[in-house]
């Protein structure tokens, strides 16, 4: 089980399937709550609960949205792997 934040919503996950998308500022009672409920009920039945279709869509548009904005490297890596290359080399 994992959370990643990002544009203000963190997207759960539970054995790697997207389980749900909560606003940033709930993300933290969110995980809380689902930990309590895998413990206490099993990752199934977390996931038979959510609609993981759903969610899969939500983190597509997060993700589709910060391609579009920030492109598809974002870190520069050839340039850091470059620089890294010219200093180790």
């Amino acid at each position: 089980m994992g959370i990643a934040a990002g544009n203000r919503r963190g997207h759960l996950f539970v054995k790697g399937h997207n389980a749900a998308v909560v606003r940033e500022d709930e993300m933290v009672d969110a995980l809380v709550e689902w930990a309590e409920f895998i413990h206490e009920e099993g990752a199934e039945a977390a996931l038979a609960r959510v609609d993981t279709e759903k969610a899969r869509r939500e983190a597509d548009k997060d993700r589709d949205r910060l391609l579009a904005e920030q492109g598809v490297d974002v870190n520069d890596t050839g340039t850091r792997i470059e620089l890294i290359r010219r200093h180790t080399g």
